[in-house]
């Protein structure tokens, strides 16, 4: 599914692809017709609690440790334009458009479970928003992960008031009434507990954790092919990834990845010229060799932990209060972030600990000590040239930095609303620092291929691996042959976008077939 394929969106859940589709590639929605039955129905029940003499939270009260005051009829439509507008209290960098497209895509799913009594009308305008292009510029920081992403959301909602300020289709930042005109779309002006069902939502944290699981399902293919690389071209055995020594620790990723590296290997003359041991005096090779389908593996198994949770919160109604099946309204903690927030921490971890094992194989290429045979940091002339020193510092810095950021928000709650809101999840945060470190591993494995590759050139006349080659044909398209010192940020960027567009794994794939 791409660009102009709609994505319908129903009480069912939605998948894994079609918040890529809307998040990544523009798609425009559309809500279906059960899940304007469901709004309707579920309306018909606020409205009439919200005509009862008895107060119902978020209906006819104030919020959280506002809630004991009973808002008259009369008020209650400025109730929820000040909610609305008290809560769009964001600030910080702007967040990035497929976030933001992410957070609105979940939002509107939830609405459109009828469990949160917002008008069809309201939910059919948000959807227009998405389909419009229209993305409400949303800030860094405003989010607890508690009571859902609040801030994030209430941006969101304003902008179906026609306030605040937007990005259009286009990516110019305009109000947002002037893209609202320009859309033909009608500003809503809210009704009884639309402003608090617009904004009690893990969707911004979960948005982000779909993204990431996304990158990181790539990510750790790559990290199979620059490992398989690196083995290769520093002379490493290709016998430590057998099946039959995987089934001995049976752990699905584990086996996932040493069966990847085996056929990444397959037909390596490199490795051909150094597999009798009257040709090889090394009885193991480096833990950042032998064990690289142990850590690949690890973190596979994490990040499948994470897409199950992620799954279940896409089955999810996050609102409070929450209007169930037979017309009840009750009160609840479901907006509560931690599930989400651990997963969030864990992927953190587990890249980090990818990116570490990737820059030790990279440094071991350097160093004379262990390189077995190649010139002093890969230079054309060592000494005169410097060749991949300073590569391996900036891998060096990012893997520092992704070790800091795998630190756990999660932990770290700060209550709020004077006590009402006393233990909150920090899932935003984490999810934000987790996207740092997505970006961090891109690099860190892209200058891992970027060295390996050039290793494996040094290694002439000894052939590659079918597969290894195809990486490097790969990256010559952007990317020279070793030779004398050159202007080197740019050849590390061409190969990040290499990785980062899927093309190592394409590349290797065009050989092996699909890699697991």
């Amino acid at each position: 599914m791409r660009d102009n394929e709609v994505v319908n969106v129903g009480p069912e859940p939605l998948s894994f692809d079609e918040v890529i589709d809307v998040a990544r590639h523009g798609a425009p929605v559309r809500l279906t017709d059960d899940a304007i039955a469901a709004v309707a129905a579920a309306r018909q029940r606020v409205d009439e609690l919200a005509e009862s003499p008895v107060p119902a939270y978020g209906i006819s009260t104030g919020f959280g440790a506002l809630a004991t005051r009973h808002i008259d009829p009369a008020l209650r439509a400025q109730l929820q334009r000040s909610l609305v507008r008290s809560h769009a209290a964001g600030s910080g960098p702007e967040v990035e458009t497929e976030v933001v497209r992410a957070l609105m895509l979940l939002r509107l799913h939830t609405l459109a479970t009828g469990h949160t009594g917002i008008r069809p009308t309201t939910a059919k305008t948000l959807a227009a928003l998405i389909s419009a292009g229209i993305t409400p510029i949303v800030h860094e920081f405003g989010s607890l992960g508690c009571s859902g992403d609040l801030a994030p959301l209430a941006h969101v909602a304003l902008t179906l008031m026609g306030e605040g300020v937007v990005r259009d289709k286009s990516g110019n930042v305009v109000s947002a009434a002037e893209a609202l005109k320009q859309a033909r779309i009608e500003p809503v002006e809210l009704a009884a507990k639309e402003g608090l069902a617009l904004i009690n939502g893990t969707d911004g944290m979960l948005g982000m954790l779909v993204l990431a699981v996304d990158d990181l399902t790539t990510l750790v293919r790559t990290a199979d092919v620059s490992a398989a690389m690196s083995v290769e071209a520093l002379l490493g055995t290709d016998r430590v990834f057998a099946p039959e020594l995987q089934a001995l620790r049976p752990h699905p990723g584990q086996a996932r990845s040493a069966a990847n590296m085996a056929k990444i290997l397959r037909d390596s003359g490199i490795v051909a010229s150094h597999r009798d041991p009257a040709d090889c005096a090394r009885v193991q090779d480096a833990y950042s060799l032998r064990c690289a389908p142990q850590v690949a593996g690890a973190v596979r198994d994490t990040i499948a932990h994470a897409a199950t949770v992620a799954g279940r919160e896409l089955a999810a109604a996050v609102d409070n209060p929450a209007v169930l099946d037979d017309g009840r309204v009750e009160s609840n903690g479901n907006f509560h972030g931690a599930p989400l927030g651990y997963v969030l921490d864990f992927l953190a971890i587990a890249a980090a600990d990818l990116a570490s094992m990737s820059e030790r194989r990279t440094d071991r290429f350097l160093d004379v000590a262990r390189n077995h045979g190649l010139p002093a940091f890969l230079a054309a002339d060592p000494g005169v040239d410097s060749g991949h020193m300073i590569a391996q510092y900036t891998q060096a810095a990012i893997v520092s930095e992704m070790k800091r950021l795998a630190v756990p928000a999660s932990v770290d709650s700060i209550p709020s609303s004077a006590m009402q809101e006393d233990h909150v999840s920090m899932g935003w945060s984490a999810a934000r620092k987790l996207r740092r470190s997505v970006d961090g591993l891109t690099r860190v494995l892209a200058i891992e291929v970027l060295t390996a590759a050039r290793a494996i050139d040094l290694r002439a006349p000894l052939e590659p691996a079918p597969a290894t080659a195809a990486v490097v044909r790969a990256l010559r398209e952007t990317v020279p042959a070793p030779g004398p010192d050159r202007f080197l940020a740019p050849e590390i960027e061409a190969a990040v976008r290499l990785v980062a567009e899927g093309g190592v794994v394409a590349a290797a794939e065009s050989v092996t077939g699909p890699l697991s």
